[in-house]
């Protein structure tokens, strides 16, 4: 069996979604978008407070296993990603952050051109709205500051005691701490299937598979022609009459490109693989962001309070049922910000301050009825690289996963500047006044050395792996032109973070549905 279209999407992520919204707006062409995952109509999808469930349910989420990574002292690390409608923007934390100018003028750097600040900053503006009502393909962002937990004003307070800005928006590229703006409306997480995708189908020129998993993208002539997919026990086919394009992640994207015989040659010869291109940097040139946390019990009330106890938690429930506000209607994450380290010209720490005391368990996370806070360091721009590799040529097989994480001398000294700015913060007069005693490693009683070797054992992922099917101008150092197309492919593109050239110093979901917005007009341009 099979199909024709004239775009195939694969991944109902981020950036699968904004693209079927773009390209389905010219009512000349159909569009097929496969998704291996299932619904998002899930409570804790919807509930902005379950993000610390969603994203460790396996109904919605798949946790691939890291490989062990000697600077993260041998461990394995789990990286949760969306299987789910939404992708990850239905997992996550929802704080909206562009990043910094500078990120993208490093991008044009290093050879995607027409990715600099000025040129992408028009597409941020016109796909964000906060009007009072979202707009059809636009990301929601909301002001949630007036219903955050009254301890995380403590945060801000905090950060005027030792000197840091407080910020009103945390989106104008300059260093302080604020509240985070939130992809959340009316009390509900606003993913990028809210925002895009859902309008796409309204039109009726989009067609969504779920439960649909990719095998390989099918290459003749050295074009891609279509997809081969497997969907409730049948293989299936469908045919590209202008481009495929592949949003699956920057996990999935290069895992798929390798099965399809694009890639490293002695890889895919390895595991009996034919070569249509080989593209070496596919998969590799990986960043993600990683953090430290530090929890604190605290003598004020904090969100411990209202979700520590069952009775607790019973109200707040009853009250976002009732009226979608309340503890449940606001993400966990509150106040945060870039803040610069002692020495570094541009900021290149991203803080996060959450008024809550949790951590997790084999169930999920587990809530203390002591009141208590939480202090998270993310160096912003790491310089180590790891690799994606497939391990078999079955495309149900998860692909390894080599993060090489603080592998530069830069990135370990980035971890020492990031826990120094964060004792600085636990010193504040506030957060002194407000604090009973650290809860695990103590904080304040860290030397540098005691620094880096608590990061190394207890460090994790934020979740924001990139770069591993980069743009560049040159095939022999990147996978994709400018234009996002397969550097020896036609008709194949990948769009989502895997392109980023360089990870973008905060979180990754912004600047991959600006990606997105981008590559649609692009498209467009490059098939009239």
């Amino acid at each position: 069996m099979s199909e024709d279209y004239d775009y195939i999407l694969i991944g109902a992520g981020s950036a699968g979604c904004v693209l079927a919204d773009r390209l389905s707006a010219d009512p000349r062409h159909r569009i097929l978008v496969l998704e291996a995952g299932g619904s998002d109509r899930h409570f804790w999808v919807k509930v902005p407070l379950g993000y610390a469930f969603a994203h460790v349910d396996p109904r919605i989420t798949v946790s691939c296993l890291t490989e062990s990574d000697q600077g993260l002292a041998g461990r394995r690390i789990a990286w949760p990603r969306g299987r789910v409608v939404g992708g990850c923007s239905s997992i996550n934390a929802m704080a909206y952050m562009r990043g910094l100018p500078f990120d993208f003028d490093d991008w044009a750097q290093a050879g995607a051109t027409g990715w600099d600040w000025a040129s992408v900053r028009a597409v941020y503006e016109a796909l964000e709205t906060k009007d009072a009502r979202p707009q059809p393909g636009a990301v929601r962002i909301s002001d949630l500051s007036r219903q955050m937990h009254p301890f995380s004003a403590s945060f801000l307070r905090a950060a005027q005691d030792i000197g840091w800005p407080v910020l009103d928006d945390l989106n104008t590229g300059a260093a302080g701490l604020g509240y985070y703006r939130s992809t959340v409306w009316q009390g509900r997480r606003w993913s990028a299937a809210d925002a895009f995708l859902r309008p796409a189908l309204a039109r009726g020129r989009v067609r969504l598979e779920t439960r649909a998993k990719v095998a390989r993208i099918e290459i003749e002539n050295g074009a891609a022609r279509g997809v081969t997919y497997r969907q409730h026990g049948r293989t299936l086919r469908a045919n590209a009459r202008r481009e495929v394009i592949l949003c699956a992640g920057a996990i999935h994207s290069p895992q798929i490109l390798q099965l399809s015989g694009i890639g490293p040659g002695a890889l895919l010869q390895a595991h009996g693989i034919a070569v249509h291109n080989p593209l070496s940097e596919v998969g590799r040139g990986l960043q993600d962001h990683l953090a430290v946390s530090y929890s604190f019990s605290a003598h004020p009330d904090t969100l411990n309070t209202a979700l520590g106890t069952r009775l607790g938690r019973l109200k707040s429930g009853v009250q976002y049922l009732a009226t979608r506000t309340g503890p449940l209607a606001v993400p966990v994450n509150q106040v945060g910000g870039y803040i610069a380290s002692d020495g570094a010209l541009r900021p290149d720490t991203q803080i996060y301050c959450n008024p809550m005391l949790y951590s997790y368990g084999p169930k999920g996370p587990e809530v203390t009825r002591a009141s208590g806070y939480i202090l998270c360091a993310q160096p912003c721009r790491p310089t180590s690289r790891g690799e994606i590799r497939i391990t078999s040529p079955a495309p149900g097989d998860e692909p390894g996963i080599w993060p090489n994480s603080l592998s530069t001398e830069a990135d370990c000294q980035s971890v020492i500047r990031a826990g120094r700015l964060l004792q600085r913060l636990a010193r504040s007069a506030t957060l002194t006044q407000a604090s009973r005693a650290p809860i695990g490693p103590d904080l304040l009683s860290l030397d540098d050395d005691m620094l880096l070797d608590d990061f190394r054992a207890r460090a994790s992922t934020v979740f924001h792996p990139s770069c591993t099917c980069r743009m560049g101008d040159d095939p022999a150092r990147a996978v994709l032109d400018a234009r996002l197309r397969v550097h020896g492919t036609d008709r194949l593109r990948v769009v989502d973070a895997s392109a980023f050239p360089n990870i973008t110093s905060g979180n990754t979901n912004a600047p991959t549905m600006m990606l997105a917005a981008r590559a649609a007009a692009l498209i467009l341009e490059d098939n009239r």
